[in-house]
């Protein structure tokens, strides 16, 4: 979209002029709160990253009470910094509302920087706000200050057990560090900064063409032919697509969105069939490929729709590749299963557990699409992956499961000390050995969080730190 010009008429001058009123909020800085106990280095690190003595410092706890908002610019991208009163376990009026502030001024804020002392370690006061702040939800980066030296970076790791991500390391008072930590936050907020009609329109537009996310995205995908269309109809109780014999007559990616008790609104997605590049031409063909792949990236949850009377193909080895790398989870759906003979449908099954092994996770469905057997197992497979998508496990229970599991089967060569879940949609989990850990042995861990914590056929993501006992 270009900028207007002395050309525009008078209706396309309301339009725009009523986008650009539209796109204020969406164009708002982002607010980044600093909070933490007191003495921890909040206020000198309000001043590193402004650049200027803007808040007073003095090595005595209560010195900033009220909330202080300063401009702040890095790498080209504003936001507002806010500094604030420390955090106090127990005390006077005073301190209890200087606290409150503090938990007022993270819930308000799109990004918290949870400041803490590395030369201290772990304080009740500290226990205290990493428990806020996982219950409050809020994007949050632990700073461990006072990192004066390189021999002090690995003490930084023991505050990973607040389950709020990997730690930073920063020398507020000497500027250590300062420039990644500012990377780090500018990458998190991502929020536009410029106001020039030319950066503001393309926003907008953006904005406007930004699908809705309250709801559970659920995209149907598979082959040409294999009953994607039917299954779409049963499972949303109304002929919505036009289902038929010939290979190709979902075009493009048809959603509906459906109310239910259990899971709210759930938006289910019918894909147009993904062919071999080789065969897939020009034009309208093209796009609903382009359409389908999106769908899938887009997506919370996909269906993947086997015809059972083919088997496993290539191309559904690759859809199934695809689905795997975005990181959703799966349902596998075998149709046509009433047209199976007995022997044939215990060989099309071994054959299918075979070829997706990687997607050992999720449930293999026997259904009728034509004649709705089985699509009810569908809905409960739904309600169970999206629980566990959003799963968050608390650290100590984590680490409890991780303890039984080594006691039961000691790793080789390697220990792994504790482990924190980092984020969710997929469950993303971080775990500190002593040296690199191999990859049947993760598996085997996969396995036991997967029972313990009833995952199910959600994806889970492993992240491994090499770091040392000493």
């Amino acid at each position: 979209m270009s900028s207007p010009n002395h050309e525009d008429t008078a209706e396309d001058n309301e339009r725009i002029s009523e986008d650009l009123e539209d796109s204020m909020s969406l164009l708002r800085l982002p607010v980044v709160a600093i909070v933490g106990r007191p003495n921890v280095g909040k206020s000198t690190l309000l001043n590193r990253v402004v650049g200027k003595r803007v808040a007073i410092v003095e090595e005595k706890p209560k010195v900033t009470r009220d909330r202080k908002s300063v401009e702040a610019n890095w790498a080209g991208r504003r936001f507002v910094l806010v500094d604030t009163g420390g955090w106090l376990a127990a005390g006077d009026s005073l301190d209890i509302k200087v606290s409150a502030q503090a938990e007022q001024a993270a819930k308000e804020a799109d990004l918290v920087l949870f400041v803490v002392d590395v030369t201290v370690g772990i304080t009740d006061e500290d226990s205290q706000v990493a428990r806020m702040l996982n219950r409050l939800g809020v994007a949050t980066i632990v700073v461990a200050n006072k990192v004066d030296s390189q021999t002090r970076e690995n003490d930084i790791w023991t505050f990973s057990k607040f389950g709020l991500g990997d730690p930073m390391p920063l020398s507020a008072l000497h500027g250590r560090s300062s420039g990644e930590l500012l990377d780090r936050v500018v990458e998190m907020i991502d929020a536009p900064y410029e106001t020039d009609l030319d950066e503001i329109l393309p926003q907008v537009e953006r904005l406007a063409n930004r699908p809705d996310h309250d709801e559970l995205r659920v995209a149907i995908v598979g082959r040409p032919n294999v009953g994607k269309s039917t299954l779409f109809n049963q499972l949303i109780g109304d002929e919505r697509s036009v289902t038929h014999d010939l290979a190709g007559t979902t075009t493009d990616s048809i959603d509906t969105i459906i109310e239910t008790d259990a899971l709210g609104q759930v938006r289910f997605i019918d894909t147009a069939g993904m062919r071999r590049k080789s065969r897939v031409g020009d034009g309208t063909e093209y796009y609903s490929m382009v359409r389908a792949l999106k769908a899938i990236d887009d997506s919370d949850l996909c269906i993947l729709v086997i015809d059972g009377i083919e088997g496993v193909t290539a191309q559904d080895q690759r859809l199934a590749e695809r689905i795997d790398a975005a990181g959703s989870p799966a349902v596998v759906v075998l149709n046509k299963w009433d047209l199976l003979s007995t022997e044939a449908k215990l060989e099309i099954g071994d054959i299918a557990t075979d070829k997706l092994a990687f997607l050992s996770y999720s449930p293999f469905l026997r259904i009728s699409a034509k004649s709705g057997s089985g699509v009810k197992r569908i809905w409960a497979a739904i309600g169970q992956a999206a629980t566990a998508y959003k799963t968050r496990i608390p650290t100590r229970e984590l680490n409890l499961c991780l303890a039984k599991a080594q006691s039961e089967h000691p790793p080789k060569g390697t220990r792994i000390l504790y482990a924190v879940q980092g984020a969710t949609d997929p469950p993303t989990i971080t775990l500190f050995a002593t040296r690199s850990i191999e990859p049947s042995y993760l598996r085997y861990v996969e396995r036991k969080i997967r029972e313990r914590f009833g995952l199910g056929n959600t994806p889970v993501k492993f992240r491994v730190r090499k770091r040392s006992e000493n």
